[in-house]
């Protein structure tokens, strides 16, 4: 009998839940334009994509390829031909979305397409461009004892994969797919690059844990980042009016061969000249000449007796 009233209590709670999320869901499209969402792109089916893409990449490393060299061409096409099958639908699933918010105009019927067939010709050199990521991380990390590692291993390198992936895409007109790309790479890793970030050759992410790459930032050759770096903006869109130079030009631009070490943070279009170096926990908001060396002042040991009367405070108040 108890069995049957907790069975109805929950059915109740149950009822009350769904006419309430109607409610909201009801209040919430009450206050969005369009007609609704017929269409939106798919995590799951873009985690499938970006599976399918690091095995075309690289397939013995991450495609888990073990047959004869002269099989493995054969091995990419049908990697390739899975993965922009599958990206086609979810670029045509982000399209109809915009489309159902659209006034006038429509997309070319041949849009995700166009869009895939552009993408699959950069795939070459996002394969050059991730090489040197990785040499980069082993040539700047004493720790790593193979490329392969890296590859497999590294969040920076597992973040900067999805990041060259999703840069291609924003580029080339399907934001909320490489939007969802680069927020996969940021689940497994915590490293979280807007795919609008522009980033050059050899870039390497120490570690990587908290790193935050803003969209509209620039970032040069051979630039190294270390744990909670943040390159961001002053001042949130929608706080006051903006003109185009702060909607499109509101993160840093990082020059060659700098590095930055953990906790720096970064804020608005400010430069920082190449070859500078960027002490941990430094709070920017200014240009820096190239070759320089920007640090805190240095933490300094109490004398004996200052130590003491602190130990001393301490002590008392867990009392």
């Amino acid at each position: 009998m108890q069995a049957l009233l907790r069975s109805a209590s929950v059915e109740s709670a149950i009822g009350e839940a769904a006419r309430s999320l109607h409610t909201a869901r009801a209040e919430w499209r009450g206050r969005q334009t369009g007609d609704g969402i017929p269409s939106f792109p798919s995590r799951h089916g873009l985690a499938r994509v970006v599976e399918l893409l690091s095995a075309a990449l690289y397939p013995r490393r991450l495609g888990q390829f073990r047959g004869a060299e002269r099989e493995e061409e054969a091995f990419v096409v049908a990697k390739l031909i899975a993965a922009t099958g599958e990206l086609e639908r979810e670029v045509a699933a982000e399209l109809g979305y915009w489309q159902a918010g659209a006034r006038d105009g429509r997309f070319d019927s041949d849009q995700p397409g166009t869009i895939v067939r552009l993408f699959a010709a950069a795939l070459g050199n996002v394969r050059r461009l991730l090489d040197s990521d990785v040499e980069a991380a082993f040539l700047g990390d004493p720790a790593a004892r193979s490329t392969d590692e890296i590859l497999v291993c590294y969040p920076g390198a597992i973040a900067i994969l999805h990041h060259r992936i999703a840069h291609q895409l924003h580029n080339l007109g399907a934001p909320i797919v490489a939007r969802i790309i680069s927020e996969l790479a940021n689940e497994r890793t915590g490293i979280d690059i807007h795919p609008g970030a522009t980033i050059g050759e050899r870039f390497f992410i120490d570690h990587g844990t908290g790193v935050v790459i803003g969209e509209t930032a620039i970032i040069g050759a051979r630039v190294r980042l270390y744990v909670h770096v943040t390159l961001g903006a002053r001042t949130p869109l929608g706080a006051r009016p903006v003109g185009p130079r702060e909607r499109y030009a509101r993160h840093p631009i990082i020059e060659d061969d700098v590095v930055i070490y953990a906790g720096a943070t970064i804020l608005g279009r400010v430069r920082i000249g190449r070859r500078s170096t960027i002490g941990g926990n430094v709070w920017l908001l200014d240009d820096v000449p190239a070759d320089s060396v920007v640090v805190q002042p240095a933490a300094r040991v109490a004398p004996a007796d200052d130590a003491a009367a602190v130990r001393d405070a301490l002590l008392a108040a867990a009392d």
